[in-house]
């Protein structure tokens, strides 16, 4: 007990992360900070450790004396929060159920390469007896398929403040949030102590990329999850320690690290750890180290130990942050999880694609997303395409004939059946487009119903409407109202098919308005073209900061008073989308901003554009960046550029100034040398400034 007071003097205040090979886990030093200025919260964390592994000290030793038997299955209920910002952190529900699947053939001895285990540790290979399935019954009792969607910038930072946007009773769930960026690392999650301390930060974060194996994950990332699964249940990595750069701990794969500090757990040997699958890697004396094991950072991580799974069982039998009640009955009757297959309560799909033309190639993809249950069969009816219905799970239809079509889905399970009939949800549009030149002014339209403008939301807060209240010219224009909105949310604006068939150098030009709310707002509207009638496109234009500010901040509902509260917009056209259908899209992304408004939209000769804003458009890639990003924006004439890139303490890092001509500009930035983490990149223009986050994780 002395040598394990003397770990926990030297490294108990903590969180245990999975990083990256060449990552530290960013995520300890914050929890350091905090618990440097709270004392009295580590002292607390302290003592809950040292209660606890005396508790898992006498619960391991009667584990061996049981010689191991089993046969209690400890399932865990879990909820994932999936953070996004509309990009491909959104991952898909399959990728989910793949993650999921992965984590419990780890943790039940299930994976189909285990026979390639090192045979000097098959022997202590454990089936941990420990099950993760996803809950079906949220906190108030409705039905779930225990994955939630949250429109957040929070994803781009990925952080212990992820967890304030939404967590779940963690004495009842297991909370994994989803993010495209895990504060720099692959992962982190913390110990049942730190839980008990700061409930608030209980739970798992983890970037897209390492859940499951498939989509935007690969199966030598998919082991991650099962890795931070194992911080979740109170194991340490297999070297001991924890990963804290600028505080004492022990990093992984040091050939100086003390072999006598290791993970508490009898039948894992000491080892420095490894960063890569040397299966023949051996250190502290041993003829071979168990680089396999799940707890190292080896990324061929297959397996637990017995030790490894007494300790886990201990967590989950002890009072530390609750863990113990995860499992118990009537826990799993609250989660929805004491049964399986479950109560088939929610009917869903969603299609790749809901608008196409006539007479192409408009193969649509319908995807079942219902929950929960084991479907027996599927029936889907499609009036308008081909074929007409189908039983199949993810159904090709194309459609020939202009025209709204509804689509209808039942789906069974054995005992109870569910449907749902979407409404006007497939839109065909002619071959032929509106002949140029292109003018819209809304003047002429009641409502953006798709037989003109489409109107597409991403949420159920807010979407482009018709509006008679304000406009630049005339008496109508299109506009969201989102003052009171106070979630992120995407909403886009799609034209008719045009055609500009044998014309040269066209721009498109607009008018709008908009205001913050207050100076923290980072909303975004955007520009795209496409010219194979919504299938794949280019963005043209892209509007943050001042470059969309065109009125003053005011804290109430916002309508532009004056001619002087719009501002004009341009993007060229190029001339390989000049065809006979083009199309033209706004996508506003809100962050906390104000109402948005759009009039006289355009397509005309790049002529004419001496009242245009000099820069127009400012984006970064990519972002997170590593080694090198790249600046694009542009210019309707030669301008002198400054840029200055601040860090998150508002220091210069660096700048940089020049000369440039009209047109599209692309600058890069070398950023090898920036330490991981939150950067502005502020671009200057005559007087203007337009400030965009950077995000670097090497």
């Amino acid at each position: 007990m002395k040598k394990l007071l003397l770990c926990f003097s030297l490294f108990i205040a903590s969180i245990n992360a999975f990083a990256q090979q060449d990552l530290y886990c960013g995520a300890d030093e914050m929890r350091i900070n905090t618990l440097k200025a709270n004392p009295k919260v580590a002292e607390a964390v302290i003592k809950r450790d040292i209660a606890l592994e005396t508790y898992t000290q006498e619960f391991t030793q009667n584990f061996y004396q049981k010689k191991m038997t089993g046969g209690m299955i400890y399932t865990i209920p879990v909820v994932f929060h999936v953070i996004h910002m509309y990009g491909n952190e959104n991952i898909s529900n399959a990728q989910i159920y793949d993650g999921i699947n992965v984590l419990n053939k780890t943790f039940r001895k299930q994976s189909a390469d285990t026979a390639s285990i090192i045979a000097a540790f098959k022997p202590i290979h454990a089936d941990c007896e420990i099950e993760f399935r996803l809950a079906t019954l949220d906190p108030n009792g409705n039905c779930t398929s225990g994955i939630n969607r949250i429109a957040s910038p929070l994803t781009a930072t990925g952080d212990h403040a992820v967890k304030s946007l939404i967590q779940w009773d963690p004495s009842k769930y297991l909370n994994i949030y989803v993010v495209q960026n895990a504060a720099g690392l692959a992962g982190h999650a913390v110990w049942p102590a730190d839980a008990d301390s700061i409930p608030a930060w209980d739970g798992i974060v983890i970037s897209h990329d390492y859940v499951g194996s498939i989509g935007t994950s690969n199966p030598t990332r998919s082991v991650v999850l099962a890795h931070e699964c194992g911080h979740y249940l109170n194991l340490q990595h297999i070297w001991g320690g924890n990963n804290v750069p600028n505080f004492y701990y022990y990093p992984c794969a040091d050939p100086f690290k003390d072999c006598n500090i290791d993970d508490l757990v009898a039948d894992t040997p000491p080892t420095i750890g490894w960063q890569s699958c040397n299966l023949s890697g051996a250190s502290c004396g041993n003829m071979v180290d168990n680089v396999q094991n799940a707890m190292d950072y080896s990324y061929c991580n297959k397996m637990f130990t017995y030790g490894q799974k007494a300790r886990m069982q201990a967590c989950l039998n002890d009072t530390m942050a609750n863990r113990n009640n995860l499992w118990q009955p009537a826990n799993l009757i609250a989660t929805g999880v004491a049964s399986s297959p479950g109560t088939l309560c929610g009917v869903d799909f969603t299609a790749n694609k809901k608008v196409v033309c006539a007479n192409s190639n408009n193969q649509i993809t319908f995807t079942n997303t219902s929950f929960n249950g084991n479907f027996t069969s599927v029936e889907w009816t499609f009036p308008g395409g081909t074929p007409s219905t189908s039983s199949l799970a993810g159904p090709t239809v194309t459609y020939a004939t202009v025209g709204k079509y509804d689509v209808t889905l039942k789906v069974k399970n054995g005992v109870d059946s569910l449907q749902t009939t979407k409404t006007d949800f497939i839109s065909v549009l002619p071959s032929t487009g509106n002949p140029y030149p292109f003018s819209e002014g809304f003047e002429s339209l009641s409502d953006l119903n798709g037989n003109e403008w489409f109107s597409n939301s991403f949420d159920q807060d807010n979407d482009w409407q018709i509006t008679s209240t304000t406009s630049y010219s005339g008496s109508k224009s299109v506009m969201i109202n989102n003052f009171s909105n106070t979630q992120s949310t995407k909403d886009e604006l799609i034209s008719p098919i045009i055609d500009l068939t044998g014309t040269n150098n066209l721009a498109i030009t607009f008018k709008y308005a908009f205001a913050k709310k207050d100076s923290s707002n980072t909303d975004q509207l955007q520009l795209l073209v496409s010219n194979n009638c919504n299938n794949t496109w280019t963005s043209r234009l892209n509007l943050t900061g001042t470059n969309l500010e065109t009125a003053p901040i005011t804290t109430n509902s916002f309508t532009p008073s004056s001619l002087s509260e719009w501002k004009s917009g341009y993007a060229t056209i190029p001339n390989t989308y000049l065809n006979s259908s083009f199309r033209m899209k706004f996508i506003y992304t809100s962050k906390g901003g104000n109402n948005i408004f759009l009039d006289d939209i355009n397509i005309q000769a790049q002529v004419g554009i001496e009242d245009i804003d000099p820069v127009i458009g400012l984006s970064i890639f990519p972002n997170p960046g590593n080694e090198q990003v790249n600046v694009l924006f542009e210019l309707n004439q030669q301008k002198k550029i400054t840029i200055n890139i601040y860090n998150i303490l508002g220091e210069l890092i660096e700048s940089t100034t020049g000369s440039y001509s009209a047109g599209e500009q692309k600058i890069s930035l070398s950023t090898r040398n920036y330490p991981n983490g939150y950067y502005t990149l502020n671009l200057s223009c005559d007087k203007q400034v337009t400030i965009h986050p950077l995000i670097i994780n090497q």
